[in-house]
């Protein structure tokens, strides 16, 4: 496969962008057509971001022949059957997060790309950007001796700060993002612990709706304990005052601490050398980075930036935490 051209299912807000503009932006990839169920919207986004075709049904895209790779951008209750779908006809899927619902979905989409061999990467696309990267290093470098463990918090209006200028939408609706604005957020959070710190030998926590501002939770909290013996600890509140709001991830360890907003654009490390403040610009379009590495991928020339059974151990995390047993 000498070019990647891709078709978006769901472009919404979450495409203008993050990632929808990033498509054209890199070398053999282009985005040749978008799909959206309302026709008007996705007419206009076509004309506004110089789509040559677009789609008000999805297995019309992915029936296009120049398509050969989908991004599938819709809430998470449709990922799998969009998935499912596109790996039927043989092409190339991006997901984004969260991958689905929960685990159980999440291993449906692993069993279908295993027993096919299809290609398919999930949009954990902070693994790729120089912020997080950054972080990686100075644990995987022993800048702070080592991780003993992990604290974090997210604390928000009932409105989080990071959506309220969108309108009410499928995020508090747990049949359709499969939870509250944790399951929005906390993908990002959470895989970037698997991502630094390995494989988890456990987890456990629970959540609730405290505020009842909409069906789902909105306090969540769980505890993850890595086979390398770091402890995990989080806090997900989204009913408290706005002068409370934080956004926090503090790694500590035998010689120091690391500590950054998962949000923010700045890293900060403290050990028995002094302390370093680094901060950072993210790119334009957020998920180029991400996308850059998938490019490679799709063409088979380089590894998976993030597979489906990463993501299925995510799901199996979040999962413990906002599941009763």
């Amino acid at each position: 496969m000498t070019a990647i051209k891709w078709g978006i299912i769901g472009c919404g807000n979450v495409t203008e962008k993050k990632s929808g503009q990033a498509y054209n932006k890199i070398a053999d990839s282009k985005l040749v057509a978008v799909m959206r169920r309302d026709a008007e919207k996705a007419a206009d986004y076509a004309r506004r971001h110089h789509v040559d075709k677009w789609y008000s049904n999805a297995e019309e895209l992915m029936g296009d022949p120049e398509v050969n790779s989908v991004s599938i951008a819709t809430p998470p209750a449709q990922h799998l059957e969009y998935a499912l779908r596109a790996i039927k006809k043989g092409l190339n899927v991006y997901v984004e997060k969260p991958v689905t619902r929960n685990a159980h979905e999440a291993q449906q989409m692993a069993d279908a790309v295993n027993e096919s061999g299809a290609k398919l990467t999930v949009a954990h696309y902070r693994r790729a950007l120089p912020m997080f990267l950054h972080v990686k290093s100075l644990i995987d470098n022993s800048a702070i001796g080592e991780i003993r463990t992990v604290q974090i918090r997210m604390w928000q209006y009932p409105r989080p700060k990071l959506e309220e200028n969108a309108p009410p939408n499928w995020r508090l609706q747990p049949e359709l993002s499969g939870g509250g604005y944790f399951h929005d957020l906390a993908p990002h959070q959470l895989d970037l612990m698997l991502y630094f710190f390995g494989e988890p030998a456990q987890s456990t926590g629970y959540s609730l709706n405290q505020g009842g501002f909409s069906p789902a939770d909105d306090h969540v909290c769980g505890q993850i304990v890595f086979k390398n013996k770091v402890v995990v600890n989080g806090s997900w509140c989204f009913n408290v005052a706005k002068s409370e709001a934080v956004d926090s991830c503090e790694i500590i360890g035998t010689k120091g601490k690391i500590s950054f907003p998962f949000f923010g654009t700045f890293v900060a490390c403290k050990n028995e050398d002094g302390e370093e403040t680094v901060n950072f610009t993210h790119p334009e379009h957020i998920q180029q980075p991400m996308i850059t590495k998938i490019v490679t991928y799709f063409k088979g020339e380089g590894p998976n930036p993030c597979t489906i059974d990463e993501a299925v151990v995510l799901m199996k995390v979040m999962d413990s935490f906002t599941i009763f047993k």
